[in-house]
């Protein structure tokens, strides 16, 4: 089972040393590993004299979505794991999933529990945050629950749902996940195998107020999408969360007085009730 590992990064060239090193550490070694650079500024480009068995490309500063689809279009596997720049695997991350896989081919992405690191201090992860295996669907509508650095995906499924959406600032996970556990089972390995780093500079997840703008707009396409394939049950589960998001921002509309917002909101809660 060979892997492609597609790292993006911006910026972040220290980071990514430590990310690559937990890669190269692994009880099982990876086929390929791939350095999508969107547009450093800093000494990432180095990091080819570094390590010298890696792939590096780079590309003006397009966001990590674009990012991640030209490395999952240059990788020369049908596995592509993802780690961004700024976390780490444990070292027997891939042998694990790799054994899922092999015990359980009809499965074509699987995923694996994490540790949160914040400002050099573990942190418990909050229960909404909780794993879950098998059909996943509607414990990925509320918010994202698969960190991309713990994912492993076969490249089919990118064919028949699509790759990440490069016009979400943010969210970009959420929405492919959503769009492959619509129709797919995805597996478990239910082991912190990797972990995840919080409070350095240029977090996405930090920059954007109001996350759920973006998930609603993964969630009007996955509702088109579930009507055009009459798909009742799901349509009724995504119509749902809408309905809950848009009540969220209509709320926050309405207590910091933005009047275009609360007519945009109102009028989406009225075209789905």
């Amino acid at each position: 089972m060979d892997i492609t590992v597609v790292i993006p990064t911006y910026n972040r060239y220290t980071l990514l040393k430590r990310a690559i090193s937990s890669v190269l550490a692994q009880t099982q070694s990876v086929d390929e590993i791939i350095i999508i650079d969107d547009g450093s500024t800093d000494n990432t480009p180095r990091i080819q004299n570094d390590f010298l068995t890696l792939k590096y490309i780079y590309q003006k500063n397009k966001g990590v979505s674009s990012a991640r689809n030209l490395g999952i279009k240059n990788a020369k596997n049908e596995w592509i794991a993802f780690l961004d720049s700024d976390d780490e695997w444990h070292k027997e991350k891939i042998a694990k999933q790799t054994a899922f896989h092999q015990t359980t081919p009809e499965i074509l992405m699987s995923y694996t529990d994490e540790e949160w690191i914040r400002n050099a201090v573990r942190v418990k992860m909050p229960k909404k945050f909780q794993k879950y295996g098998g059909d996943i669907f509607d414990k990925c509508l509320s918010h994202c629950i698969i960190a991309p650095s713990a994912a492993l995906v076969h490249k089919t499924l990118f064919e028949k749902v699509g790759m990440f959406d490069e016009t979400l600032e943010v969210c970009e996970d959420y929405d492919l996940w959503l769009r492959i556990a619509f129709s797919h089972k995805v597996g478990l390995i239910d082991e912190k195998l990797i972990t995840k780093y919080a409070g350095h500079e240029e977090q996405l997840s930090f920059k954007h107020w109001g996350m759920d703008r973006f998930r609603v707009e993964a969630l009007e396409k996955l509702l088109s999408y579930a009507k055009s394939v009459a798909s009742d049950e799901k349509y009724e589960l995504i119509k749902a969360e809408l309905l809950k998001k848009y009540a969220l921002l209509l709320k926050g509309a309405i207590k910091y007085d933005k009047i275009a917002d609360i007519k945009f909101y109102e009028k989406r809660v009225e075209n789905l009730q």
